[in-house]
């Protein structure tokens, strides 16, 4: 839930605990919604070779109630990868983004971010990231566009300075592709993350893509190692980041459902 259960205001409280005492599937019950329609309040914008909050040209902004990353304001990419950071940590969960890419990729941006962002959990908060950082240590839920020709799926897992377990091995390779179909064109898509003891699942359209469980840190990952504690690798809560990685993309939902 938030960082512990004790910030929850009673009303609140009792909003989140009447549906779930009933029964409820996710679908019955209250999602939170984690952006307010008018601005960034409850995020901060970390953007390489800027320090936390600097929101350089004005690249995550909300319009029309929609959150949108756009690059008008750049004269080319030059390797600004930036995150928008949840202040709020979570643990345990049901996320839920309606997303879509528009417009074309900013000039300078690598071709493989073409039409390719995502959303980072048990992710590093923005004050905790180096000034020249590229990406959050963090387990990224990847958003992929299709380009008009071949499969492309969406949702896949790739892990900054992380690993996970899948089918009962130690998994270190950085990106796995999910099982989902292609989505072209300027569509909105739905990806549903849940986080619940141990294991995260990655659904679109509400079915099931990718599994995996036991979420650590890798211990050979120079940005990993100032954050890990002792002896301890398990990443079992952190932030929420959603990504600008050179292309234009739009969140018109993001919403949670806690689940400890």
């Amino acid at each position: 839930m938030f960082d512990r259960i004790r910030v929850l205001t009673p009303l609140l409280c009792l909003a989140l605990a009447a549906p779930a005492l009933a029964g409820g599937s996710p679908a019955e019950q209250e999602w939170i919604p984690l952006f307010n329609g008018k601005d960034l309040t409850g995020w901060t914008p970390k953007i390489t070779g800027f320090e936390a909050g600097e929101n350089f040209s004005d690249t995550f902004r909300v319009e029309d109630g929609v959150l949108k990353v756009s690059f008008d304001g750049y004269d080319g990419f030059g390797d600004r990868f930036g995150h928008l950071v949840s202040d709020r940590s979570f643990s345990e969960y049901r996320l839920r983004i309606e997303y879509r890419f528009v417009g074309e990729q900013c000039p300078g941006g690598p071709s493989w971010a073409r039409r390719n962002s995502g959303v980072m959990i048990h992710s590093q908060s923005a004050e905790s990231m180096a000034k020249d950082q590229n990406f959050p240590v963090s387990i990224e839920v990847q958003f992929l566009g299709g380009l008009g020709e071949g499969e492309r799926p969406t949702a896949n897992l790739c892990t900054p300075g992380t690993n996970v377990v899948m089918n009962g091995r130690l998994h270190t390779q950085h990106c796995t592709n999910s099982t989902s179909k292609t989505y072209d064109g300027d569509q909105w898509v739905t990806v549903e993350v849940e986080v619940k003891d141990g294991t995260i699942k990655h659904l679109v359209d509400g079915e099931v893509v990718i599994e995996y469980e036991q979420p650590q840190y890798d211990p050979t990952d120079a940005d990993a190692k100032r954050l890990i504690k002792g002896d301890d690798l398990r990443l079992t809560e952190g932030h929420l980041a959603l990504q600008s990685e050179s292309h234009p993309i739009e969140f018109r939902k993001v919403e949670i459902l806690p689940l400890d």
